[in-house]
């Protein structure tokens, strides 16, 4: 039986890609930092699901996931579906510190975790939700669009450090545009809006594959595509509206 991590799993993404595993007839392990849902998911799934309370910007966050996966009996795919993010074009501190502390920090100490994990256990899967935000600096989401551009290289690298040192750790970077879910409920206008479930069941195609890097869908990657070529000169003068994911 094949075993899943899901972090973030109390809505939005997360929530949809922990239905589909189950589904497919996975143990899962869902955490977040509310529990109603998570335990709903176990009520109706008590043999398959087990749940956990973890606050990523924690210090005792990696204990609590390596229990977690104690519970479950291992993993084969950890899933990252944790992050924060809001437009702050007044660069307000305390948005930028909490974006820097979940997207950055949180991030690294959850991944590293179950890393180290994998590394001494035969290896498995690890994939992250990142965001196309990391593309470039957005101008109304500095800190949300920075800390994605750091999850992008940060993935990059720990898959050339498995590769070289023959860990077996294989990973997917997944790179949504706007998807409706908590993070865009603040009344603003986002183009192109895709709906959690049908965002998830990409995430679940990529992963399966074993996809490297996977833009949902495919008009974020045709903007992804154009946005790399405009140059800084460019971009800096452009007045950017509403943010990613």
């Amino acid at each position: 039986m094949k075993r899943a991590i899901i972090m973030g799993a109390s809505s939005g993404m997360g929530l949809e890609v922990a239905k589909l595993l189950l589904a497919d007839g996975w143990r899962i392990g869902i955490a977040a930092r509310r529990l109603s849902v998570l335990n709903t998911m176990k009520d109706e799934n008590f043999e398959m699901v087990e749940v956990a309370q973890i606050d990523i910007t924690k210090e005792d966050a990696p204990n609590r996931l390596l229990d977690l996966v104690e519970r479950v009996g291992g993993v084969d795919l950890y899933l990252h579906a944790s992050g924060i993010g809001k437009q702050n074009a007044d660069l307000d501190a305390e948005i930028e510190m909490k974006t820097v502390e979940t997207n950055a920090t949180g991030f690294t100490r959850m991944v590293d975790a179950v890393f180290h994990h994998m590394a001494t256990n035969g290896g498995g899967h690890i994939a992250v939700i990142s965001s196309i935000a990391g593309t470039k600096g957005l101008g109304p989401a500095p800190s949300y669009s920075a800390t994605k551009a750091f999850q992008n290289t940060y993935i990059q690298a720990l898959e050339q450090l498995s590769v070289s040192r023959q860990l077996g750790i294989t990973f997917t970077d997944i790179r949504p545009g706007f998807v409706d879910t908590a993070l865009l409920a603040d009344g603003g206008h986002y183009p192109m809006l895709m709906r959690p479930e049908s965002v998830a069941r990409g995430i679940v195609k990529a992963v399966y594959a074993r996809r490297h890097v996977k833009v949902i869908d495919f008009r974020y990657r045709a903007l992804v595509f154009f946005w790399r070529l405009i140059p800084r000169f460019v971009w800096r003068r452009l007045r950017l509206v509403g943010r990613t994911h």
